[in-house]
């Protein structure tokens, strides 16, 4: 049940950078927000890329997630137990990096970085 929910939530937390991501790459006026506010308004083309390659990163820890918990891709299953691991400090450090940013209203993403990283732990203790 723990797995299933934090799943869920991961899910749902993900989702919401992956839309963030695509909204930027899409021109979206959000640069603020992301980056440490480097870019403010709309992100120049180089880093609309960058978004992109963003979002699908995301895409492929929810992939990985998933996998971890057993309900799609048994065939990433060994690659899931090592990538999970990963992810874990990677949303440790996202949290940590979130929380310090110069941008105030980048440290929006610090909540959503830790409840990613504490689902993402509880599905690689799972």
């Amino acid at each position: 049940m723990t797995v299933t929910v934090s799943l869920i939530l991961f899910t749902a937390l993900t989702s919401i950078v992956i839309l963030f991501q695509l909204g930027l790459a899409a021109g979206m006026p959000w640069g603020a927000a992301s980056m440490g506010g480097k870019y403010p308004g709309k992100y120049p083309p180089k880093m609309r890329a960058i978004a992109i390659v963003n979002a699908l990163v995301l895409g492929g820890m929810l992939a990985i997630a998933w996998a971890r918990a057993g309900r799609v891709f048994p065939e990433l299953q060994s690659i899931s137990s090592v990538g999970i691991w990963v992810m874990v400090v990677f949303f440790a450090l996202g949290t940590f990096m979130n929380a310090i940013t110069p941008s105030k209203i980048e440290r929006f993403w610090a909540p959503v970085a830790f409840g990613m990283f504490v689902t993402s732990l509880l599905v690689a203790l799972s």
